[in-house]
């Protein structure tokens, strides 16, 4: 770890990350400036440029919430279960493909892929009971969006993937959040926090006991619970995919977390907002997942309570290159050497923008864009233990 301190800071930044990009540290400083913060800025070893706050960051306010410090995918998380099936069940790319297959049947995936039919959930009637007067963000087109979003993999980086750890054990991991659910919520008190704090930039906050703060909180909350259901049901039919395959396979353990959202948490003795964007908890022994890139190793990890990190780590890998930089700047062969033997669907030309063509192929979420992750598990050994260390034999992306 170590600490940066410019004398013109108002908080000192504690960093896990060995090199950080100049975008990002403009945003670290715009962080330390910041009137609402506590203590000092925390940054994980997989921080990259954000927006607002670099993603991989956490910082803590005793009085306010920041919604750009949690970022437009709320609740967005890891979900993984460990199987009782040995990798040999597995024993061609064909059989991986059958299995990817049947989960992509029922899943639909990218932006803009959703159910046809709306989903059912409690936690859509309970809202709606506990909120006499709809808030700004909210409309039937989407409350309608978010029911047929529910059990949908979103785009980008998210990702299901079928997984060995290093005693040839199967294992069923996915990568989600809030879709557009949680963007709108986000979008909304961001909006209304310029206006009520007469703060133009992109880290306007609200007082946490204010009506809007408290607003914000009740709906990052049900956005939260909506991601981890959305998770769950994902993961419900990556099992039973699995099992329509293997019948005798059982379920031993499942971990299901978020890394975009804040909490109230005491920290140094005073009762705290602490804002995790891109970044986990990992309070002493709790379990945590932290993914690299759709070519490289997974952890599932233990956490070691870290008080200078606000008991936080990681959340993956961290990028090294935009996702239009690797379009640019990689090719599809070196692309596929990255990924080895991993059965995935291969890289598809960009889409057209306003009507002109592009020859560039999606290249954003190659391994060769990210940081390598035993590197980023190296920097950050005092905050997690590493329990699990995971392959991919299988991806499907958002």
């Amino acid at each position: 770890m170590d600490r940066i301190q410019d004398r013109q800071w108002r908080l000192p930044v504690k960093s896990w990350c060995p090199s950080i990009e100049e975008s990002a540290m403009g945003q670290i400083s715009n962080l330390a400036h910041h009137p609402a913060l506590f203590g000092h800025i925390a940054i994980m070893p997989d921080c990259h440029c954000g927006y607002g706050m670099p993603i991989g960051g956490v910082v803590a306010s005793e009085t306010s919430v920041i919604p750009n410090a949690v970022g437009v995918d709320i609740g967005c998380g890891m979900g993984a279960v460990e199987t009782s099936l040995n990798r040999s069940v597995f024993d061609s790319k064909e059989s991986i493909r059958t299995l990817l297959d049947l989960v992509k049947a029922e899943v639909p995936a990218g932006e803009g892929h959703a159910h046809k039919q709306e989903k059912q959930w409690s936690g859509f009637t309970a809202y709606l009971n506990e909120s006499e007067k709809r808030p700004g963000w909210y409309s039937d087109a989407i409350w309608s969006l978010a029911k047929r979003n529910l059990g949908t993999l979103g785009g980008g980086n998210h990702f299901l993937e079928l997984q060995c750890d290093e005693s040839e054990r199967i294992w069923l991991m996915l990568h989600s959040g809030s879709r557009n659910l949680g963007y709108k919520i986000a979008e909304h008190y961001n909006s209304l926090a310029k206006k009520k704090e007469s703060r133009s930039d992109d880290l306007a906050y609200l007082k946490a006991d204010s009506l809007w703060g408290l607003m914000y909180i009740r709906d990052m909350a049900f956005a939260m619970a909506y991601a981890q259901e959305n998770r769950q049901l994902m993961m419900d039919v990556f099992k039973r995919s699995l099992l329509k395959l293997h019948r005798k396979a059982e379920f031993l353990r499942e971990i299901n977390i978020h890394h975009n959202f804040a909490a109230r948490e005491k920290h140094f003795g005073k009762d705290l907002w602490v804002h995790r964007k891109g970044a986990t908890s990992a309070k002493n022994g709790e379990m945590v997942i932290i993914p690299g890139s759709m070519g490289t190793s997974s952890y599932i990890v233990r956490g070691l309570g870290n008080p200078k990190s606000f008991m936080s780590c990681s959340h993956g890998a961290g990028r090294i290159m935009s996702r239009m930089q690797a379009c640019r700047e990689l090719s599809v062969d070196k692309c596929n050497r990255a990924m080895e033997d991993i059965v995935f669907d291969r890289w598809h030309k960009l889409k057209k923008r306003k009507n002109k063509g592009t020859d560039l192929y999606d290249l954003g979420e190659s391994p060769l864009a990210y940081k390598d992750i035993d590197q980023v598990m190296v920097a950050q050994r005092d905050l997690v233990e590493p329990v699990v260390k995971l392959k991919p034999l299988g991806v499907i992306k958002g």
